[in-house]
């Protein structure tokens, strides 16, 4: 199974990316799907996960970011809006069968190689 993350690039404050994962490779199962960050501890932090129609958003990115899943193409995406310097860092897809880890790092199985992501002023 496999994860691969595409759409980082480099934005200015205030403007908007779109992150898309592609899961390959897996069952066909439930599953969760979400996004983490590089923290600047290099701590992985929690920022969005969805399993059908729920979605959970740690308060950082709450009504800037929007999680969405395509479960027929085994998608996932994450629209980022306002950026700020802030959000500058790596992003990694993440999923996991049946159930939601929530928006700490143990427990998610799976683990994409990451997109950067830079926001300049």
């Amino acid at each position: 199974a496999q994860l691969v993350e595409s759409g980082g690039g480099s934005v200015q404050v205030g403007g908007s990316l779109r992150l898309t994962c592609v899961a390959s490779g897996f069952h066909n199962r439930r599953k969760c799907m979400g996004w983490f960050r590089q923290g600047p501890g290099n701590e992985r932090e929690g920022i969005a996960t969805i399993i059908g129609d729920n979605a959970l958003y740690a308060d950082s990115v709450k009504g800037r970011f929007t999680v969405s899943q395509d479960t027929a193409k085994n998608t996932i995406d994450l629209q980022m809006d306002a950026l700020t310097p802030e959000d500058s860092t790596w992003y990694f897809c993440v999923a996991n069968y049946d159930y939601c880890p929530g928006l700490t790092r143990t427990n998610w199985r799976y683990w994409g190689q990451g997109t950067q992501v830079t926001v300049s002023s």
